[in-house]
Formats: C-alpha cells, sequence, structure tokens
C-alpha cells in the first residue's frame, strides 16, 4: 500500500526545486481543506498558517526582481530632479558630465559613445540602457535602443506592469486582501510579517501599505532589527525619499554589516549623482568584505560611467581574480582590448565566454570583428553566419548587417558594403552610423545631394555622434555653403571637443570670414 506525501512537506519540497506554481497550487488545496477566513486571516492550527506562508512565498518568488540591479530611470525622474545639487558639476564629479577619458583609455574616435557621453560598454545593463540627456527635447526624440541613451518614460510605470502579475495568479482576485489586512496585529509576528511584506512589496507592488508594515514592525522591533530598515531604505527609495532611504540604510549597516545593504546605499548615492561618495562606500565595504566581487563590479561600473576606462579595467581584472566565470567582467575587458586595438587579446576573451557556453549573437558578432582585425579571415565570415542565425530581433539583425559593411570595407568590396548598408536600414530605419556610411559610399560615386541628405539623417538621429557633423561639414565647404560648415562643424566640436581636423576645419572657415 502506497503511503501519500503530506502534501504540505511535498508543497515545501516543490518551493525548494523552484517549482512555484505546483506549489502555490498545493497550498490553495490546503487553505481550501482547512478552516480559515481568508480576508481577515484568523489560522485555525499552524500547519494552516505554513501553508499561507508557503503560498506567499511561492507567489511572491514568480514575480521578484532583484531591486539592485534593475533600476531605470525615467525621463521625469531626470529632467525633474529635486536632489540636484550644482547644474554644473567639477568634471570627475558627476555622472551627468562623463568628461573626456581621465584614464588614458580610447577617445571617441576610436570607441563609440551613448548620448550622454558615456563609451558604450561590454555588457548590456539597465544603467547603459539610460543617460542623463541635457533637454527635454533631445530626451523624447532620441530613439530607445540599448545603444544610445533614450529613457524610459518613466520608471514607474515598470512597477505597476509588475503588479498586475498579482490578477493572474488567481482568476477570483488576489490571494490577500490587503484592505482589510490588520498590519498592526501582523508586524508582531516575526515569522509572518517578513514573508506578507515581500509579498506586498514584490507582487502586489503596493508600496505605502509596504511602508506602513514595515515601519510597525521596526517599532515592535525596538528599531534593532537590520533587515527592517533595509526593507523601509528599499520603500522610501521606490517612492523617490532618497534621503530618509539613505538614513535607514546606514543604520542598518551600525547594526548589521551586510553586502546588500552597501549595494543598495550605493545605488542610492548614484541616483543622487554623488558617485566619489559610492565609490567610497564600496572601498569601505571592501575593508569589511575584502574580495567581494559584487562591490568590485559596482567600483568599475562606475569608474566605466565616469569614462575613467582603465581604472575600470583593473577592477574587472580583480573581479576575474576573484570569480573567473563572471561574464561581465570578461565581456568589458574583451571590450576595451578591442578598442585599444589589441583584438587578438579581446578574442581570447571573447573565446573563453563561448567555452563557458554563452551562445547568442552578440558574441559571435564581436567573434567577427576581432577575428577580421586580427587577420583571422577564414573565420571572419563563418563567425557572422552564425550571427545571423542567432539574431532574436531586427535590431540585431540590423547591427550584425552594419558589420559586414565595414568587413567588406576593410577589403575593398564597396559593392557589397553599400548592399551591406541598404540591408542594414531596412531592418533598423534609425541606424545612423549606417546613414553616415552610405553617404560616404555615395559621395564617392558622385551623388552629392543623395549624399547631403544621408549625412542630415544621420545628424539627426544621433546628435551625439560626431562623424556625421564632420562630414556634413566638409561636404558643406567642398560646394560652398560656408555657413551650413561651420554650423555643422561647431557641433562636432561640441560632440568630440578633441577632434583635431574639426578644429582645423573651424580655423579654416574662420579665416574666410574674417576674409569677407
Amino acid at each position: 500500500m502506497e503511503i501519500p506525501m503530506d502534501p504540505l512537506f511535498l508543497a515545501w519540497s516543490y518551493f525548494r526545486r523552484r517549482k512555484f506554481q505546483r506549489c502555490s497550487d498545493l497550498c490553495t488545496k490546503v487553505l481550501e481543506d482547512s478552516p480559515y477566513d481568508q480576508d481577515l486571516m484568523l489560522f485555525v492550527c499552524v500547519s494552516t498558517q505554513a501553508a499561507w506562508s508557503l503560498k506567499t512565498r511561492a507567489l511572491t518568488e514568480m514575480v521578484y526582481i532583484d531591486e539592485i540591479e534593475v533600476d531605470q530611470e525615467g525621463i521625469a525622474e531626470m529632467m525633474l530632479d529635486e536632489s540636484c545639487i550644482a547644474q554644473v558639476a567639477r568634471p570627475g564629479t558627476s555622472l551627468r558630465l562623463p568628461g573626456t577619458s581621465h584614464g588614458g583609455g580610447p577617445t571617441a574616435a576610436v570607441r563609440p559613445v551613448t548620448q550622454a557621453g558615456r563609451p558604450i560598454t561590454g555588457f548590456v545593463r539597465p544603467s547603459t540602457q539610460s543617460g542623463r540627456p541635457g533637454t527635454m527635447e533631445q530626451a523624447i526624440k532620441t530613439p530607445r535602443t540599448a545603444s544610445t541613451a533614450r529613457p524610459v518614460t518613466s520608471a514607474s510605470g515598470r512597477f505597476v506592469r509588475l503588479g498586475t502579475a498579482s490578477m493572474l495568479t488567481n482568476p477570483d482576485g488576489p490571494f490577500i486582501n490587503l484592505s482589510r489586512l490588520n498590519l498592526a496585529k501582523y508586524s508582531q509576528k516575526p515569522n509572518l510579517s517578513k514573508t506578507l511584506f515581500e509579498y506586498i512589496f514584490h507582487h502586489e507592488n503596493d508600496v505605502k501599505n509596504a511602508l506602513d508594515l514595515a515601519a510597525q514592525a521596526t517599532e515592535h522591533a525596538q528599531f534593532k532589527d537590520w533587515w527592517w530598515k533595509v526593507q523601509l531604505g528599499k520603500c522610501y527609495y521606490r517612492l523617490g525619499l532618497y534621503r530618509e532611504a539613505e538614513k535607514q540604510f546606514r543604520s542598518a549597516l551600525n547594526h548589521q554589516e551586510v553586502v546588500d545593504t552597501y549595494l543598495y546605499l550605493a545605488k542610492v548615492y548614484q541616483r543622487l549623482d554623488q558617485p566619489i561618495t559610492a565609490l567610497n562606500l564600496f572601498k569601505q565595504g571592501l575593508d569589511h568584505f575584502p574580495g567581494e566581487v559584487t562591490l568590485l563590479t559596482g567600483i568599475a561600473r562606475i569608474h566605466e560611467e565616469m569614462n575613467n576606462i582603465t581604472s575600470a579595467t583593473e577592477y574587472y581584472r580583480d573581479v576575474l581574480k576573484q570569480d573567473n566565470t563572471h561574464v561581465e567582467a570578461i565581456a568589458c575587458i574583451g571590450s576595451n582590448h578591442f578598442y585599444t586595438d589589441q583584438p587578438e587579446i579581446a578574442l581570447r576573451f571573447y573565446r573563453r565566454l563561448l567555452q563557458m557556453g554563452v551562445y547568442n549573437c552578440q558574441l559571435y558578432n564581436n567573434l567577427g570583428l576581432c577575428c577580421f582585425y586580427a587577420q583571422q579571415y577564414d573565420m571572419t565570415l563563418s563567425s557572422f553566419e552564425r550571427a545571423l542565425a542567432l539574431v532574436a530581433n531586427d535590431e540585431e539583425q540590423a547591427d550584425v548587417w552594419y558589420n559586414i559593411g565595414h568587413v567588406a570595407v576593410g577589403i575593398g568590396d564597396l559593392t557589397l558594403a553599400y548592399q551591406c548598408f541598404k540591408l542594414t536600414l531596412a531592418f533598423n530605419n534609425d541606424h545612423a552610423e549606417a546613414y553616415n556610411n552610405l553617404a560616404v559610399l555615395e559621395l564617392r560615386k558622385g551623388r552629392i545631394e543623395q549624399s547631403k541628405a544621408f549625412l542630415q539623417t544621420a545628424a539627426s538621429l544621433a546628435p551625439h555622434m560626431y562623424e556625421p557633423h564632420f562630414n556634413l561639414s566638409t561636404l558643406s565647404e567642398k560646394i560652398g555653403d560656408l555657413q551650413s560648415s561651420y554650423t555643422a562643424a561647431q557641433k562636432s566640436e561640441d560632440a568630440f571637443p578633441e577632434h583635431v581636423d574639426t578644429q582645423q576645419l573651424l580655423r579654416q572657415l574662420r579665416q574666410h570670414f574674417a576674409l569677407l
């Protein structure tokens, strides 16, 4: 005779194996079989209470997102920033004005930059997909892609969409009716209050009720429980009260040194645009947790965002000494070697990613470029063929065809290059680099008007790139339109002040105007 397993124990087994939907369904059956008030949660026995707590945790884990990593600033958060101290910060003290390369890294002539002035990183993460544009018009009209700095419309919108998951898990409505919940009663039950808080915060996305519960639980713990102080800080951060969040995280660190608390507090300082304070905090954390990978990665990211590429690379190397399978560190070091004219070394890092099991379009695209510049031509086209076979969307397809066009220019096949750049625009009509290169090819064919139109399109799509402005300025100067040439040259100088050819062109134009 087969003995059935206890349903609560089976549900716990499902939870441990991350089969959260099965765990939730089993807990629902246990709760249906046991008498309890679903709204007021008046439990009759301990097993019912355990089933309710386990179901709460399972529902939370289904929609849980790590608050440390996922952070995107919306247009409202950027342009209507009340925590801004100085509009014009000193160089090297602000993420809004990354400035030139402080650490001797490659300039914008070699390494492409985003609209915010930061070099494109080797690894896509939330902070690289948003930036701090100068004006509202610039923020709105920039296309929202991973390689530009168009901010999301609002950071709060993502949390609202995540909150709708609560209605999908139970067709009859939410599992817990928060409006009828006695928070004061549950704040005095440590076993239930923590799971309830995470359910309210992550699953229901009701920050106000979560904040009330955390405040009452902190008071019940006589303000000595560091976990509740961290949760209070998370609520304040979500509500945009950064200084209050800072106080809670600082207080939590006084009670208990925890790596996550350092990361949360550093996130607050980055949102307040205080990267130097965040760096000092990370280094303080490394004193307590030597060799902690997440703290080293945080320091490297800040240096990279401030355009201090050399220091960023050093810290990424420290990360690899602790964790030699860290994908972000390997990708960023490989990207830096590629842009510093060391494609053979970059190829070793990308091959390492391939050996680790990373198998996607971006990796094969980078391998193809490294093979081409390292003069390993036999592997170049096969890498790009694999990249094309692995594309997930039109933007990726456009980028691969753009790079194949670059290879065609390098081997002198301008007809193939022209076709590749046309294919790039067919998949992504906002690809400014392809417009710029097509303009150069059109100019070689003698089609001046077509070339000028392409350059104007590229300049309007990517005002942060200096190449379209400089090419348009040179073209206008050759056809005698000196005023348009001077305007475009000034825009090129704004985008890349160290560009020598732009400075020479401006001097020539000023001499022309002085003679008039």
